[in-house]
């Protein structure tokens, strides 16, 4: 072990992204940071199809691993990471996801705030990039409901159990990941982000966790299809009142959709003595509130003004997709994603 830093970035498939993500890496060598020398990239290629490793070895500072075919049990990007960080020599590791771009200056930032605050996992939340109708209305609705679950200044307290991370920005001490067993320790996991926090929060080895545009941006489905599986892979194991949380969800619907309506039936003659005006009005300052409550949380998304107020449409999606993927957790116990099949109902 040489070097300051070795940023692992597993990736599947990802030729439509995988190249920006390098460019904003390697971008961010220079004198004093020279990639070679204080730092290594690697990309652990995951059996892809497509141009991926053509677009990694493309870039001549990359060093491009083989993990081989995932073992039994093991999910395919818990041995892509595992297989890179055998073979790291970095002091601290970041594992970053293929549709990630950093902005210059983040890797040493990040090493630096690490070291300022004493932690040894540091997890960056991106800015996210949406495009079409159903992103823009879905992500804040997604990301609004993990802000309330899990509260940034909550998990980076030492004293609270609460543990999250983020895969797309994941640095880690070596000698602490190692210490819990790295990615070997949550093969299993479609959560690895999230479970390796946890460890590294159980150990008390100090966990950071912050919203991070200042960082890097990411854009993390390029299909409605794409988007779909990956939220069902993810929102049961994310939320564990998965059905509680679509309840609501409808209630809102229902209360939205439902009080305007209630109130054109009470419409009567424009005349402030009737009941039925009192009642309409009753019925619309009840709805304005519930508006006013839903918007109020949305907006912890840290999504733009014009996504958040998009997010009203994509509550019939948001209810579907966490039934489905508690379905697919609980009943079938089948997760498809990527072109693979793993078994559901675990982290």
């Amino acid at each position: 072990m040489d070097l300051n830093l070795t940023v692992v970035v597993p990736a599947r498939n990802e030729e439509d992204c995988l190249g920006a993500c390098l460019q904003s890496l390697v971008s961010q060598s220079e004198e004093g940071w020279e990639l070679g020398l204080d730092w290594e990239l690697l990309v652990s290629d995951d059996g892809s199809t497509d141009r991926t490793r053509e677009i990694a070895r493309s870039f001549d500072a990359v060093t491009v691993i083989d993990p081989g075919a995932p073992p039994k049990g093991w999910t395919g990007k818990a041995n892509a990471a595992w297989a890179a960080a055998k073979q790291s020599r970095g002091e601290w590791l970041l594992f970053s996801d293929a549709d990630t771009v950093h902005e210059p200056g983040d890797l040493r930032r990040a090493i630096h705030e690490a070291e300022k605050h004493k932690v040894a996992m540091l997890s960056y939340s991106p800015r996210q990039i949406v495009t079409g109708f159903w992103q823009r209305a879905l992500m804040p609705l997604v990301f609004s409901e993990l802000a309330l679950a899990y509260p940034p200044a909550k998990v980076s307290d030492p004293e609270s159990r609460l543990a999250a991370a983020n895969g797309q920005f994941l640095l880690v001490r070596r000698d602490a990941y190692l210490q819990i067993g790295g990615h070997e320790a949550v093969a299993q996991s479609m959560l690895e982000d999230v479970d390796l926090a946890y460890l590294i929060k159980r150990r008390k080895l100090g966990l950071r966790f912050r919203y991070a545009p200042d960082a890097l941006s990411v854009r993390m489905y390029r299909s409605f299809g794409q988007m779909c599986e990956g939220w069902t892979k993810n929102l049961a194991l994310l939320f564990g009142n998965t059905l509680i949380t679509a309840a609501w969800k409808m209630l809102d619907i229902a209360l939205l959709v439902g009080l305007p309506v209630l109130a054109w039936y009470f419409a009567g003659p424009l005349s402030l003595s009737t009941p039925w005006i009192t009642a309409r009005l009753v019925i619309l300052l009840i709805w304005a509130r519930t508006l006013w409550r839903f918007y109020r949380r949305v907006v912890q998304s840290n999504f733009s003004v014009a996504d958040c107020l998009l997010s009203i449409f994509g509550l019939p999606l948001f209810v579907w997709l966490l039934w489905k993927s508690w379905f697919d957790h609980t009943v079938t116990k089948r997760v498809v994603w990527k072109g693979r099949e793993y078994a559901g109902g675990g982290r």
